[in-house]
C-alpha cells in the first residue's frame, strides 16, 4: 500500500466521490481543497479508528504528565458566584 497523498478540488471531489474514497482506502489520506486552502481530509475508517483509539486513561496521562512534580502552583478566584435567575 503506498502513501501517495492526493489533493482534490471539492468539485472534483464531490463529483469522483467514490474514487476518493477508494484511494483513501488503498493509498492513504486524501486532502479536500476549497479556493485552494486545505478544508478536509478523507481516510479510511480503519485509519481513522486507529488514530483516534483512546491510550490510556485520565489517572495515566496525569501521572506521565511533564507537569507532575513540578510544584504548579494553581491559584482559584474567590469570587463570589453570579446570580442567576431560573
Amino acid at each position: 500500500m503506498s502513501r501517495l497523498k492526493r489533493v482534490w478540488g471539492v468539485a472534483r471531489a464531490k463529483a469522483r466521490l467514490s474514487e476518493v474514497i477508494e484511494s483513501a482506502v488503498h493509498e492513504g489520506p486524501q486532502t479536500i481543497t476549497k479556493s485552494g486552502r486545505k478544508v478536509a481530509v478523507v481516510v479510511s475508517a480503519e485509519e481513522w479508528e486507529r488514530k483516534s483509539k483512546r491510550k490510556g486513561n485520565l489517572a495515566e496521562f496525569l501521572f506521565e504528565s511533564p507537569l507532575r512534580g513540578s510544584k504548579l502552583k494553581i491559584e482559584r478566584r474567590k469570587d463570589r458566584p453570579r446570580k442567576v435567575d431560573l
